[in-house]
């Protein structure tokens, strides 16, 4: 994963917390930030006067508009504040089409940075991260509350399970794997066998990763009955991590996405920021 582009999303009603952490990564690592500014936009009318627009749902979405175009001049002014190469662009859709909507526009980044703001959005969060994850192809990371990310990582936690969305992961963040001083290719429980993790769990990725000149050390972890993601955290915290990369896990039913449990955790109450991808 070579980066050149971040993606970074912010509601109409958020304050620039978010904002000011993708400002300071791209501006420490000379890279580009593209901003897109959503706006849930009220449903239409239904039931039996479905086909009269109610004057009220009129200027509910005129109103919405106006938030929104005013969050992306003040947007847009900020970043013109910086010497960063940067770009904003906005959206207004219903709340369920939004997870596509960004994940068209993710699309077109190296990866997707959410911020602690946006999680507690209940109307966008949710949306915003399963549209960076289900629907563009790119990586996401989630950046915990009073972390600062970076691109450079010293000591990386890569959670490793031998699945396809875990491999994805791995080849991902590739470049940043081989950087850094350390990475703790983790397993929780291992099995071994041949529809798993091998003979010796872990060192068939651990090898793989020495030939791209990682530091790897392989750390085969007992859960002792506890969940995983909490193992995972407290390994983190352990060995000084300051990236934990791992694969997405879940499920799509309908337009339905709900997150594996793991993955659901980590998202909502991980130490460092966690670089997903699917």
């Amino acid at each position: 994963m070579t980066l050149k582009t971040i993606l970074a999303i912010t509601g109409t009603a958020a304050g620039d917390g978010d904002l000011d952490i993708a400002t300071t990564l791209c501006e420490e690592a000379s890279l580009h930030l593209s901003v897109l500014v959503l706006e849930p936009a009220p449903p239409p009318p239904t039931g039996e006067f479905a086909a009269m627009v109610s004057d009220g749902w009129i200027a509910q979405r005129q109103d919405g508009q106006k938030r929104l175009d005013d969050r992306a001049a003040a947007v847009t002014a900020k970043l013109a504040a910086t010497a960063l190469s940067a770009d904003v662009a906005t959206a207004y859709p219903e709340p369920a089409w939004a997870d596509e909507i960004v994940g068209r526009r993710a699309r077109y980044a190296d990866m997707t940075l959410v911020g602690p703001g946006l999680p507690r959005e209940d109307a966008l969060g949710s949306r915003v991260i399963h549209g960076a994850l289900f629907s563009s192809g790119t990586p996401l990371m989630i950046v915990p509350a009073g972390a600062q990310p970076t691109v450079a990582p010293k000591r990386v936690l890569l959670a490793w399970d031998a699945g396809v969305e875990a491999a994805r992961a791995m080849h991902a963040a590739l470049d940043l794997l081989s950087a850094a001083e350390a990475v703790h290719l983790t397993l929780v429980d291992p099995v071994e066998g041949e529809n798993g993790h091998g003979a010796e769990p872990g060192a068939d990725a651990a090898t793989y990763l020495a030939r791209h000149g990682c530091r790897v050390s392989v750390d085969r972890l007992p859960s002792g009955g506890k969940p995983v993601s909490s193992v995972l955290r407290q390994h983190a915290i352990d060995v000084a991590a300051d990236l934990i990369v791992m694969g997405a896990y879940g499920h799509s039913r309908l337009r339905e996405r709900m997150f594996g449990g793991t993955t659901k955790s980590m998202i909502e109450d991980a130490p460092v920021p966690v670089l997903f991808a699917r």
